[in-house]
C-alpha cells in the first residue's frame, strides 16, 4: 500500500534530484572559475598587456591607449582577467557537464562522447590562438595602415582600452567557438541526425554559411574574415575523412556481431 502511494512521487523526486546535481554542478563550475579569477587578478595589468601586445607591436612607438570613462582603467583589466580565467576554468566546467550526463549514458556512448570531451578545450585554444597569434596582428596592422593624411585630413589611431577589449573579445571567442565545429558535425553524426553523405552533398552550402558566419562573426576586412573562413573549411573537411573512418568502423563492428547465416 505504501510502495504504491509512493509510487507516483518517483517522477517528481527524480526530476528534483537531477536538479539539485545541476544546479551542484554549476556551482562547482563558477566556483572554478572564481578560483581562477581569484588566481589571476593580482596578474590583472599584465594580463592585459599581454592581450593589447598585438595591438601595441603594430602602433607608432609613440602613440598610446586611451581610456574614454573613468572606472576603464581599472574594470578593463578585471574583465579581460575573467575572460582569461573562464578559458583556464574551461576543462573543469567540461568535467561538471560530463559529470551530470554521463550516468545516464551506457558504457558504450561514455566512450564515443568522451574524446568530444577532451576535443572541446583542445579545438577552443586553437582557435583563440590562431586569433592572437596570427589573425589580430594582420587585421591590426591592416586597420591602421589607414591612419595618416587622408584628403588633407590628419588621422592618428588612439585606440580606446574599452573598445580594444571588446574586439579582442570578439576575435577570441568567434575564432574559438567557430573551430568546435568539428565536435558538432560529429556529434550529430553520432545521434544519426545527420550523415557523412548529406554533408558532402551539402558541400556547396556549407560553404556559404561558413563565408556568411566568418563575415557576421569578425571585423569588416577581407583579411580576417578569410582567415577564419579557410581553417572552418579545412575542419569541414577534416571531420568528413573522421566520420567515413568512423562509419566504416561502425559497419564491421555491426557485422562481426550479426549472426552468421545458415
Amino acid at each position: 500500500m505504501s510502495d504504491s502511494a509512493q509510487s507516483p512521487q518517483q517522477p517528481e523526486e527524480s526530476f528534483l534530484t537531477h536538479l539539485i546535481e545541476l544546479r551542484d554542478r554549476v556551482i562547482k563550475g563558477g566556483l572554478a572559475i572564481l578560483i581562477a579569477f581569484l588566481g589571476l587578478v593580482y596578474w590583472a595589468p599584465e594580463i592585459f598587456h599581454l592581450l593589447a601586445k598585438p595591438l601595441l607591436d603594430v602602433l607608432p612607438k609613440d602613440a598610446h591607449m586611451i581610456v574614454t570613462d573613468v572606472t576603464g582603467s581599472f574594470f578593463v583589466p578585471i574583465k579581460v582577467t575573467f575572460m582569461v580565467a573562464f578559458v583556464v576554468a574551461l576543462p573543469v566546467v567540461l568535467y561538471q557537464l560530463w559529470a551530470f550526463v554521463a550516468p545516464g549514458l551506457y558504457a558504450k556512448e561514455k566512450r564515443a562522447f568522451l574524446p568530444f570531451l577532451v576535443a572541446t578545450p583542445v579545438l577552443f585554444l586553437s582557435g583563440a590562438a590562431l586569433a592572437y597569434y596570427v589573425v589580430m596582428p594582420t587585421a591590426f596592422a591592416w586597420m591602421l595602415g589607414f591612419q595618416g593624411d587622408r584628403g588633407g585630413i590628419k588621422m592618428e589611431a588612439l585606440p580606446a582600452v574599452g573598445d580594444y577589449l571588446g574586439l579582442v573579445m570578439q576575435f577570441i571567442f568567434a575564432f574559438g567557438a567557430s573551430f568546435l565545429l568539428p565536435v558538432l558535425l560529429l556529434l550529430l553524426n553520432r545521434a544519426g541526425i545527420v550523415s557523412r553523405a548529406q554533408l558532402s552533398s551539402g558541400r556547396r552550402y556549407v560553404i556559404v554559411g561558413i563565408t556568411v558566419l566568418s563575415a557576421v562573426l569578425t571585423p569588416p576586412d577581407v583579411g580576417s574574415q578569410v582567415m577564419l573562413a579557410v581553417p572552418l573549411m579545412l575542419l569541414f573537411e577534416g571531420s568528413l575523412v573522421v566520420m567515413y573512418f568512423s562509419e566504416k568502423k561502425a559497419a564491421a563492428q555491426d557485422e562481426q556481431e550479426s549472426p552468421a547465416e545458415g
